[in-house]
């Protein structure tokens, strides 16, 4: 082969190479989630957690948080949800000390700190559980939109609360960016925040 050939050659690779770079670098990554754009600032808040320490988003800057509100109590909908957040923890591998997961409850009357403890234990002892009383908790709620309802139960369960499902992903400056719909993938929302970690 000819030196001409062999530089049209190294040329064209090249070529190749720098498409491939820039069509990588340029593209826009695509949310798993339902994403907020453009995103909004995070309503800030002050409330205990099942260690009696004060949590406050405004200073978990610098590490995403992935935000859920359930109840201890919850048949269904709470243990697969914290289910995934355990498992997404596994997914984010060492990043995974590098992002809040947090568990706000709608059940201020049975969520005591022991109880929360003792719960979230169970599926991940680095989950965040926050509580307090419903005077502390209902602008949360209301900040996050979350619907709450109580309702009969059987007296062997007490009451049950109805509530919406969705989780909240926070990037590392504040700002609200995704929400998931209940059932979402762990494999999802580890890659949206691997994304927000870059």
């Amino acid at each position: 082969m000819s030196k001409k050939n062999l530089w049209i050659g190294g040329l064209i690779a090249l070529a190749v190479l720098a498409i491939v770079a820039a069509e990588t670098f340029l593209s826009v990554y695509k949310f798993r989630g339902s994403v907020i754009d453009p995103p909004v600032a995070a309503t800030d808040f002050s409330l205990k957690d099942q260690n009696g320490q004060t949590f406050q988003i405004s200073e978990q800057r610098g590490k995403p948080v992935l935000l859920f509100f359930g109840y201890t109590s919850c048949p269904d909908v709470c243990p697969t949800t914290l289910a995934q957040f355990k498992q997404t923890r596994a997914r984010l591998g060492t990043l995974a000390d590098r992002v809040r997961f947090v568990f706000i409850t709608v059940d201020p009357q049975r969520d005591t700190p022991d109880k929360m403890s003792k719960y979230l234990n169970v599926f991940d002892p680095a989950i965040v559980g926050l509580g307090g009383t419903e005077a502390d908790l209902q602008p949360v709620w209301k900040a996050y939109g979350v619907y709450r309802q109580i309702q009969p139960g059987s007296s062997a369960t007490g009451y049950l609360v109805d509530h919406s499902a969705r989780v909240y992903l926070i990037d590392a400056q504040g700002n609200l960016r995704v929400t998931y719909a209940f059932g979402a993938q762990a494999d999802d929302m580890a890659q949206d925040v691997r994304y927000l970690l870059r």
